[in-house]
C-alpha cells in the first residue's frame, strides 16, 4: 500500500510541476478570447436559425402545394 501511496503523490507532484511550465493567457487575453468565442458561438446559431426558417418554409410552401 506504501508503494500505491507514493505513485499517487509522485504522480500530483509531477503534475504540479507540468503546471508550472504551462503558459498561462493574461486576463486581457482570456476575457479578449471569451468574447469571441460568444461571438462566434451567436453568429453560428443567427446563421443555422436562418437556414432553418428559410427551409420550414420552402418545404411548407412544397408540402402544401
Amino acid at each position: 500500500m506504501d508503494a500505491k501511496n507514493n505513485k499517487i503523490v509522485n504522480y500530483f507532484k509531477e503534475s504540479k510541476d507540468e503546471l508550472k511550465k504551462v503558459a498561462w493567457p493574461t486576463r486581457k487575453e482570456t476575457t479578449k478570447y471569451t468574447i469571441l468565442v460568444i461571438a462566434i458561438s451567436l453568429a453560428v446559431a443567427a446563421f443555422l436559425g436562418a437556414l432553418d426558417y428559410i427551409f420550414t418554409m420552402g418545404f411548407e410552401k412544397f408540402i402544401a402545394k
